[in-house]
């Protein structure tokens, strides 16, 4: 795999979005004062979002990326990485759309990203203010299995948080299976252990109420599922790479 060390380093913003009405158009220009290069992933959104954000490509303030249905959170970073590597990008700060992330938390972050060019530099959330029991319950849950499929709980302070900064190159490799807001998770814990160093940086995470534009695509039922689907594909890769290490001395 080339290293993220052997180019110049260039990063972009990458907000993926799906029907954020009442915080894109902020979102875009806060990560602006940050990084001018934005590219946005409209995953399917209906109107008013899908016309905001085509506004916002026609005013030259993004790169649109636009997905004629809605195919989940993993599938429109995955479709933005694979756009910020064509355009010549070596990072990509992804940031979710709802407004839920200190914004200001970028600059340390980019600066880790660029002494660490080959680090996964991932949030550690500071909440101010409560946090919905269904996602409390599943970064419980993730945080638990994540120490389980890495080996090491300690490693990795949170797997959901949608405020990291991603080496292109190395991210794209990992190939992940999932396509909605398990990707978060299995990306991570791929990218680890492909040999990925994860530093974890704090960041202030506010959740929005409805009428400041705090739409949450989260399903506490489907979502919680997924997650246990993953974690069991997880385990069980790793359980097989075991054996295989110890059978043949080479990973799987």
């Amino acid at each position: 795999m080339r290293s993220e060390k052997a180019g110049l380093y260039r990063a972009c913003g990458l907000l993926p979005t799906y029907n954020n009405p009442l915080t894109i158009r902020r979102m875009v220009e806060e990560v602006r004062q940050h990084l001018p290069d934005i590219i946005l992933v409209d995953d399917g959104s209906s109107n008013p979002a899908q016309e905001l954000c085509a506004a916002l490509a026609s005013e030259g303030l993004v790169t649109l990326v636009r997905l004629e249905r809605n195919q989940g959170k993993g599938a429109a970073v995955v479709a933005g990485l694979a756009q910020a590597q064509a355009l010549g990008f070596t990072h990509a700060f992804q940031i979710d759309a709802d407004g839920q992330h200190d914004v200001t938390a970028m600059s340390e972050f980019l600066k880790a990203s660029r002494q660490n060019p080959d680090w996964l530099v991932l949030g550690h959330p500071l909440y101010r203010g409560a946090q919905p029991r269904s996602r409390r319950w599943a970064r419980r849950l993730t945080g638990f299995w994540v120490g389980v499929e890495l080996g090491d709980r300690s490693l990795v302070t949170d797997a959901m948080i949608g405020f990291r900064v991603y080496p292109i190159v190395s991210t794209l490799a990992a190939r992940p299976k999932s396509r909605r807001m398990d990707f978060d998770i299995e990306i991570i814990v791929r990218m680890v252990r492909a040999g990925i160093t994860v530093v974890n940086l704090p960041v202030g995470v506010t959740y929005p109420d409805k009428e400041s534009g705090g739409i949450s695509h989260f399903r506490p039922v489907m979502d919680n599922l997924s997650f246990c689907g993953m974690h069991t594909r997880l385990c069980m890769s790793g359980i097989f790479g075991w054996v295989q290490r110890c059978l043949t001395g080479r990973a799987a």
